[in-house]
């Protein structure tokens, strides 16, 4: 199928979706077919029930942005949708206000099923939103941390204390891919406030920033090594990857180890003692630990419950709405038995 029998397909299974009531128009006699028909969607629309019908047929090939805007507007169409409308169309789909920092209930569940990782999500602004308890006992606990003190870019750029360490080559990628991120983040929300709030702010207080900024360099988030010490299990290396999801500019910071690695041993440890029992662990007791023989506890230690990777599966729990930036994949996070919330910014 052509992209523009595609068109004509997805044009025709929304108008089937939506009734006349929906739309604002009278309901109509009883026993009609569902959704609109082709003369009420053109009275909502102001164009002509022939181009309607040819666009369906795939005969109309080049609509206008003010017709798939008003296509998108008649038929009730979500953002996703609307985007992908103006793909098929061939059009480059409109701005949006703000950085979103909705997590679809498919990425949640995708997460959930991902035990053993740390896991942190982020908007395109790279504000950490939402996180998993292993996550949070890797890198730290930022649940009490003020906004921008979430925000990947902000919290590097700035000098602010971190657990995990670059070479050279890494750090020179991590922040030409995070200002790439930053700039098309612009392009695709240029009236969001907060956003071009902290690209000015990064570009006065950090000449680095300033200098990659104005140099439009372009780079992506590369599959690498990053260390990370630990302040009870050590040192521990793992493999950090970038995924992106697709029509939502989610980024989902995600460390791994191999199977039998000493990495993979800490990890085990982790989701354990989660970030309860800083300081309470020997480090010959780590092998132990991480196997499920552990040692008793010293008589001053909290017993905790082991925490869990899971993620909600209710499309109900999301985040706070527009956090003030938070931290990316160069800080901590969360705190409760599923991907938890940022809580609301100190800031804002």
């Amino acid at each position: 199928m052509t992209r523009h029998g595609e068109l004509g397909t997805a044009l025709h299974r929304w108008r089937d979706r939506i009734t006349p009531g929906e739309a604002g128009l009278p309901a109509g006699e009883p026993g009609r077919a569902a959704g609109l028909r082709h003369e009420e969607l053109a009275q909502l629309t102001g164009l002509s029930v022939d181009y309607l019908v040819r666009l369906e047929e795939g005969r109309a090939t080049s609509p206008s942005v003010q017709v798939l805007t008003s296509l998108a507007r008649a038929l009730r169409l979500s953002d996703d949708e609307r985007r992908h409308l103006f793909l098929l169309a061939g059009q480059s789909p409109p701005a949006l206000g703000r950085v979103s920092d909705h997590i679809p209930p498919s990425v949640r569940r995708l997460l959930g099923r991902l035990p053993g990782t740390p896991l942190g999500v982020h908007d395109a602004a790279w504000n950490l939103i939402t996180w998993n308890p292993l996550w949070a006992a890797l890198l730290g606990d930022p649940a009490a941390v003020p906004g921008r003190g979430r925000n990947a870019a902000w919290l590097h750029f700035t000098g602010q204390p971190s657990r995990i360490s670059h070479t050279v080559e890494q750090e020179a990628r991590f922040e030409a891919a995070l200002v790439a991120d930053l700039r098309s983040a612009t392009v695709h929300y240029p009236t969001d406030v907060r956003l071009r709030f902290l690209i000015g702010e990064l570009r006065r207080v950090s000449s680095r920033f300033a200098v990659l900024w104005n140099s439009r360099i372009t780079d992506s988030h590369d599959t690498g090594i990053r260390t990370i010490h630990h302040p009870d299990v050590g040192p521990v290396i793992v493999d950090c990857d970038t995924l992106t999801v697709p029509g939502c500019d989610l980024r989902i910071a995600a460390y791994s180890a191999a199977p039998g690695t000493d990495a993979a041993d800490k990890l085990r440890l982790l989701d354990v003692i989660g970030t309860e029992m800083t300081g309470m662990v020997e480090p010959t007791d780590m092998g132990e630990l991480a196997r499920g023989s552990a040692p008793a506890a010293p008589a001053t230690a909290t017993a905790t419950a082991p925490a869990t990777n899971s993620v909600l599966d209710t499309p109900g729990h999301e985040p706070g709405h527009d956090p003030d930036p938070g931290s990316g994949p160069g800080a901590g996070s969360g705190s409760d038995s599923s991907l938890a919330a940022a809580p609301e910014p100190a800031d804002r």
